[in-house]
């Protein structure tokens, strides 16, 4: 899915600690339209390239644009005003609001949009759109996950940032999380995605990336990193394993 970058990072280097670096020189784009996925072993800086790109972890050296324009260690507001949503692992909901509380928080720098931007949502999550007046709190992990990402899609972002949506889920929410991913994409959302379960998520991502020890090691359309042996073999070991059971039955 060809088209104009959207996102991207070059040479990113960034981190928590001075003096120590998680990302050792990161590069990756997006293009309009695209889902791309990130992903690779345990501690190779795959949520931290997600919060250096939201302004959330201190950026060293590189540089971060949207649509051409440096964004480079903004802050996480005048990201979400430009077009970046982001949707954390965890935390990601004010439990004790409703859900239509928790998607007017989304909006609160463009309330007047709010009729607009719920009738999108509503578009792509109806169930809840029945249950605005729920207190988020009450709800599971897979029906927070829908409120999360509705709040980062009432901006009417140009990019979504979504870091692990499946993790803690259930295999079946996990699949209804993957499903909701695709759709927002499909709606015209430009979508960047980590996550730990790699078969999933190469399977609806147009690109992928290999994060391994701050770099992107790999990369390539989703289905082909999903078959790459030396991918496989490297970084997937159980997706390996996915596979040869897959295969016997």
């Amino acid at each position: 899915m060809a088209g104009d970058v959207v996102l991207e990072t070059k040479d990113l280097v960034a981190g928590y600690i001075p003096g120590v670096n998680i990302l050792n020189g990161c590069n990756l784009h997006v293009n309009r339209g695209e889902l791309v996925g990130i992903i690779g072993p345990n501690g190779a800086g795959k949520s931290t390239l997600l919060k250096a790109v939201f302004g959330l972890v201190g950026i060293r050296s590189g540089s971060v644009t949207l649509a051409g324009e440096d964004i480079t260690g903004l802050k996480a507001d005048k990201l979400v005003g430009k077009g970046v949503g982001f949707v954390p692992q965890t935390n990601n909901v004010f439990p004790t609001l409703t859900i239509e509380e928790n998607l007017q928080m989304g909006l609160y720098q463009k309330p007047k949009a709010y009729k607009e931007r719920i009738e999108f949502v509503s578009s792509l999550f109806p169930e809840l759109s029945k249950r605005l007046k729920a207190r988020a709190g009450s709800l599971s992990g897979g029906e927070r996950q829908m409120v999360a990402m509705s709040r980062a899609l009432m901006m009417d972002p140009s990019v979504l940032l979504l870091d692990e949506p499946s993790a803690g889920l259930s295999p079946v929410r996990q699949d209804e999380t993957f499903i909701n991913v695709a759709e927002i994409n499909r709606a015209g959302v430009s979508v960047l995605i980590v996550e730990q379960n790699a078969r999933r998520a190469l399977q609806i991502c147009d690109r992928g990336y290999v994060l391994d020890q701050g770099r992107d090691a790999y990369s390539g359309a989703g289905r082909e990193l999903m078959n790459d042996p030396k991918v496989i073999e490297l970084y997937l070991g159980t997706l390996a394993t996915d596979q040869e059971a897959a295969r016997r039955v």
